[in-house]
C-alpha cells in the first residue's frame, strides 16, 4: 500500500513525520500479513496531474496558518480528484479538510476539521455536510480527522483500514495511545460568533454573557430590546447559528465548564451559579451539549479536583 503525505506551506511538520513513524511501526507490528505501507514525502508547489504515480492514500495534514490551505494551488487539487478517481482515499486532518472541500470530492459525504475552523468551513462550503462533534469520520473515499492532533486517530485508522485492528491496538499500546473512539466535542470550546454585524443581537449576547446565571426567558429578552419573540428568534439565529434558548444553554455549560477544571466546587453548587434551576436539567443538557456527563468531564480535565 502506499500513502503520500503533502507538504504544503505551513503544514505540520510533526503530523507528516508522525504519521510516517506510526506506519512504520504498524509495518514491523503486521509484517507477517503481507500488508505493508510505503510511505512517499511530496511537495505540494510540485505536483501536477503528470505525476503518474498512483497512492492508496494521500494524507493531508493539519497547518500553522490559513494562507495556504484557504487558497490552495488548483494543480494540487487537481492531482487529488486524480488520485481520487484512479481509487486512492483521500485523508485530512484538522486544516486539511480545507484543502479536500475544495477539490469538490466530499460534497456527497460528511466530513470533520478542527472545532474551531468549523464555522468558517461551513461558510466557505455551506452545502458541505461538517460535523465537528466528531474526531474521525471515514467515509471510505474520504476519511477526515477533527483537531490538530487528530493526526494520530487518523493513523490508528490507516493502521485498521490496512491491517486490521489487531494490529492497529498494537500499535496503540506500543504507543501508549487511547484506541477506543471518542469525541471532539469533549474538547470543545463555545466561542460565539460576535462579527456577524447585526449589532442588535450582539447587545442581546452580551446581555446574556453578564445575566446568564439569572432566570432568563426569550418573552422577558424580547421586551428587553425592544422586540417581538418572533424577530428576536429569526434575527438572532440568523446572527449565531443558535436559538436564543440553545445559545443560553451553550453558554451556561461553557461556564459549568470552566468551574468544573478550575475549582472544588460541587456540580450541585455550580448548578446554582450558572442560572439552572435543577440539577437533573442541567446534568441532562451538559451530556447532550459535551456528550459525557459532569463527573466524566472533570475526570478527564481535571488532575486536583477528581
Amino acid at each position: 500500500m502506499e500513502i503520500a503525505l503533502i507538504h504544503y506551506p505551513a503544514a505540520l511538520k510533526s503530523a507528516l513525520y508522525g504519521i510516517e513513524e506510526m506506519l512504520e511501526m504498524a509495518n514491523a507490528v503486521g509484517g507477517d500479513s503481507g500488508c505493508y505501507f510505503e510511505v512517499k514525502h511530496l511537495n505540494a508547489m510540485e505536483i501536477t496531474t503528470f505525476n503518474e504515480r498512483r497512492y492508496n492514500f494521500v494524507f493531508i495534514p493539519p497547518a500553522q496558518v490559513s494562507s495556504y490551505y484557504l487558497k490552495p494551488d488548483e494543480a494540487l487539487l487537481d492531482w487529488l480528484r486524480v488520485q481520487n478517481l484512479h481509487g486512492a482515499v483521500i485523508c485530512s486532518a484538522c486544516a486539511g479538510a480545507f484543502i479536500l472541500a475544495a477539490t469538490g470530492l466530499t460534497k456527497e459525504h460528511s466530513i470533520t476539521t478542527h472545532w474551531g475552523l468549523a464555522e468558517q468551513l461551513r461558510e466557505l462550503y455551506p452545502d458541505q455536510q461538517i460535523d465537528s462533534d466528531k474526531i474521525l469520520i471515514n467515509e471510505t473515499e474520504v476519511i477526515t480527522a477533527g483537531g490538530m492532533m487528530s493526526w494520530i486517530d487518523l493513523g490508528l485508522e490507516l493502521i485498521k483500514v490496512g491491517f486490521d485492528l489487531q494490529v492497529m491496538r498494537k500499535v496503540g499500546k506500543n504507543l501508549v495511545i487511547d484506541t477506543a473512539p471518542r469525541d471532539q466535542r469533549f474538547y470543545q470550546q463555545f466561542s460565539p460568533n460576535l462579527a456577524h454585524g447585526d449589532t442588535l443581537v450582539l447587545s442581546v449576547q452580551k446581555h446574556i454573557h453578564t445575566q446568564f446565571n439569572y432566570p432568563l426567558k426569550i418573552r422577558s429578552l424580547a421586551e428587553e430590546f425592544n422586540l417581538s419573540e418572533r424577530t428576536l428568534l429569526r434575527r438572532f439565529q440568523s446572527a449565531t447559528g443558535l436559538k436564543p434558548s440553545e445559545y443560553i444553554s451553550h453558554y451556561r455549560i461553557h461556564k459549568c465548564c470552566e468551574l468544573l477544571e478550575t475549582t472544588r466546587k460541587s456540580f450541585e453548587s455550580i448548578v446554582c451559579e450558572i442560572g439552572y434551576e435543577d440539577v437533573s436539567t442541567c446534568r441532562k443538557a451538559f451530556k447532550r451539549i459535551m456528550g459525557l456527563s459532569p463527573a466524566a468531564f472533570r475526570k478527564r480535565f481535571t488532575d486536583s479536583f477528581a
